[in-house]
């Protein structure tokens, strides 16, 4: 196996931490980045030495530009931001700055990233996306649209990226519900906006979302992330990577399930 340089976004929490500690296991050179220093310097402890994290806000372009001399083999596109709440009352402005860090500043990290690649031979990126991002999740599209814009955005790029000729491999990931705290919280903030500003849906509505919300979030959940970070792993590693990986595997199912059946 080749070892590599790669730098993951978003790797204070979650997913990204669990892929970045694998990855260094595996040998690798990994640049850890978090939104702010508070989060790098708990990243640092937790790591150690091995590990070299830094803040990385990719909405801001000085930070941005810190990736152009690192040499990166591989660049994770893992940061990212939630909101929920029914497309009929959610603040625009809050779904246009969704896109913003979700989607438009991982495209222009990516842009330097690639610009970096192509001097030294070849490179892989990938995208974290989702599986919100394959089936509609009603009252979570704000999230979900961002991630159907990333899904289709990798799929565009790997096209253009071949006919490019210059080595550069895209793929994307698309986790299913993992129990990191994020699906609480995404399904959650549509709940916190409803508190504080009102809502067209009744009280009773509100309520029995919620109990839903709790309740499929508990049944469907999965309590370890190896499976999503095996899958991302392997997308790095590989020398001629998929467009898809998606885990766990029962999604992966449900997922071609749907399409067949044209849901």
């Amino acid at each position: 196996m080749t070892k590599k340089t790669i730098l993951i976004t978003g790797a204070g929490t979650g997913i990204g931490k669990d892929a970045t500690k694998s990855l260094l296991a595996r040998g690798h050179t990994v640049y850890a980045t978090t939104y702010s220093e508070a989060e790098a310097e708990s990243l640092r402890s937790e790591l150690g030495p091995s590990a070299r994290v830094f803040k990385l806000d990719i909405t801001n372009a000085e930070d941005r530009e810190k990736i152009a001399t690192l040499g990166l083999d591989v660049l994770v596109n893992n940061a990212a931001q939630n909101l929920s709440g029914s497309l009929a009352e959610v603040k625009i402005d809050r779904v246009r700055r969704l896109f913003e860090v979700n989607l438009f500043s991982a495209l222009e990290l990516t842009q330097i990233a690639i610009r970096s690649m192509i001097t030294r031979g070849g490179g892989t990126v990938i995208f974290m996306s989702s599986i919100t991002g394959r089936v509609p999740e009603p009252f979570v599209m704000p999230y979900s649209m961002t991630k159907f814009a990333i899904s289709a955005a990798a799929a565009g790029l790997r096209e253009e990226m071949k006919e490019l000729g210059k080595g550069i491999h895209v793929s994307v990931v698309e986790p299913g519900p993992y129990n990191t705290g994020f699906n609480q919280k995404l399904v959650g903030s549509q709940f916190e906006h409803i508190e504080k500003e009102g809502s067209m849906f009744s009280r009773e509505q509100i309520e029995a979302r919620k109990k839903a919300s709790d309740a499929r979030l508990r049944w469907l959940e999965v309590g370890s992330t190896e499976s999503i970070v095996r899958k991302i792993v392997a997308a790095a590693e590989a020398s001629n990577p998929k467009l898809r990986y998606v885990a766990p595997w029962t999604f992966a199912l449900l997922v071609r399930l749907l399409r067949i059946f044209g849901v």
